[in-house]
């Protein structure tokens, strides 16, 4: 009787143990969002002035960033399929005059989908968009919000969850 003990102790033992080593795997840790355009970023020379840079791991194609959250401060739906130029659908010179108003936060947009290039989820195919950086939580990005509410530039606007993607392949 007392041998069955131990032995059901000790497999009980190893079970817990077992268990623990599994539960204590690493996730992944997702690539980095550069959202304050001031802080360091390994490869931000890589983006283009409209993109949100992101620290991406060595040699990845595919691969989406840590979540955040952005305000849309312009959008339009966007016929990808006829001739207009979704390069041009807001100029450089647009997102750098809003990004003088937000220098810690980072304006970015979605203008053409080329395969290297940023995509962001959580938002429709067919828009293009101005975006600024509002935190990794929602209590930031609300306070950021209110700073972009107070201006008064851009009304309607939200909060909105995403992530940056890559697909490079």
């Amino acid at each position: 009787m007392r041998r069955t003990f131990l032995f059901v102790l000790v497999l009980v033992c190893i079970g817990f143990l077992f268990g623990s080593a599994q539960a204590q795997k690493k996730t992944k840790k997702l690539p980095r969002v550069c959202g304050n355009p001031d802080e360091a970023c390994k490869g931000r020379a890589f983006f283009h002035s409209y993109e949100l840079p992101v620290e991406w791991p060595a040699n990845s194609m595919i691969d989406e960033s840590e979540p955040f959250y952005a305000i849309i401060l312009k959008s339009a739906k966007f016929d990808f399929g006829g001739t207009a130029d979704c390069e041009k659908a807001y100029s450089d010179s647009e997102i750098h005059s809003i990004q003088t108003q937000y220098p810690q936060n980072k304006v970015f947009a979605q203008k053409c989908f080329e395969p290297g290039l940023n995509y962001y989820t959580d938002v429709d195919a067919d828009y293009v968009f101005i975006a600024v950086y509002a935190g990794k939580t929602l209590a930031e990005a609300n306070r950021f919000l209110k700073k972009v509410q107070e201006y008064g530039q851009f009304p309607g606007v939200r909060v909105r969850k995403m992530r940056v993607g890559v697909n490079g392949t």
